[in-house]
C-alpha cells in the first residue's frame, strides 16, 4: 500500500502545475478584465412606443475574459427611464396619468466574444436576466380635492442580444454599445421592447490578474 503522503504530494503537484497553466492563460489576455460604465438612452418599439418615451440611461457592469481567446462573461445592471402615458386606468384607479416617468431595474447576464483589430474592437453579446418595472399611477380624491401618485412594480424576464465597438486609448477603452431588449411580460397590456444605446468607458483592469 502506498504512503499516503504521496497522494497528498502528488495532488499538491497538480494543483500548483494547474494553478500556474492558468495563471498563464490569463496573462495571455490583454482584455481579460474590464469595469463598465456608461449613460445614453433607450428607445421604446413596437407596441411599447404607445406609452413610453426615450428619455436617459445608465449602465454599470465588467467584462470578464473566459480562456485564451475573445470568450467573456458580461453582467451589467440597467437603469433605464422613459417618460410613460397610461393608455387607461389600472383597476381600482378612475383617471389615466400623462407626462409621467417609468423606471427600470434590470440585471442582465450575457456571453460575449470580442474581435481586437489593434486600437479598435467589435464585440457581440447575448444574455438574459430581469428585475422590475416602476409604472407611475394617480388616484384623485374630488371630495378632499387632492390626487396620489404612486408606483406599480412590474416583475419582468428579458432577453437581450447585441453588439458594440471600442477604442483603445491606453489604460482604457472608449465604447459605444446597442442591444435588443425583449421582456417576458406586459406593461399596460403590451409587450414591452426597447433598443438601449449606450456611450462610455471601460478602463482596463487585466493586470491585477497578472
Amino acid at each position: 500500500m502506498k504512503n499516503p503522503y504521496f497522494y497528498s504530494l502528488t495532488a499538491l503537484l497538480f494543483l500548483a502545475l494547474t494553478s500556474t497553466c492558468y495563471a498563464q492563460e490569463m496573462i495571455k489576455r490583454k482584455d481579460k478584465f474590464y469595469t463598465m460604465s456608461g449613460a445614453g438612452f433607450s428607445i421604446p418599439v413596437g407596441e411599447s412606443s404607445s406609452f413610453m418615451r426615450p428619455k436617459f440611461s445608465t449602465t454599470l457592469g465588467a467584462n470578464l475574459g473566459l480562456g485564451d481567446k475573445g470568450l467573456f462573461l458580461y453582467p451589467k445592471i440597467s437603469l433605464h427611464v422613459f417618460g410613460y402615458d397610461e393608455l387607461s386606468p389600472e383597476n381600482g384607479y378612475n383617471n389615466s396619468l400623462q407626462r409621467g416617468r417609468s423606471t427600470t431595474y434590470l440585471l442582465n447576464v450575457a456571453l460575449g466574444y470580442r474581435k481586437i483589430m489593434d486600437k479598435f474592437a467589435l464585440y457581440g453579446f447575448v444574455g438574459a436576466g430581469g428585475g422590475f418595472i416602476l409604472t407611475p399611477r394617480i388616484l384623485i380624491d374630488p371630495a378632499n380635492n387632492f390626487a396620489t401618485l404612486n408606483n406599480r412594480t412590474n416583475h419582468i424576464g428579458i432577453i437581450e442580444p447585441g453588439a458594440g465597438m471600442e477604442y483603445n486609448i491606453g489604460g482604457a477603452n472608449l465604447f459605444i454599445e446597442s442591444s435588443y431588449m425583449h421582456g417576458f411580460g406586459k406593461i399596460q397590456n403590451r409587450p414591452f421592447n426597447a433598443v438601449p444605446i449606450t456611450f462610455g468607458i471601460k478602463p482596463n483592469l487585466s493586470k491585477l490578474f497578472n
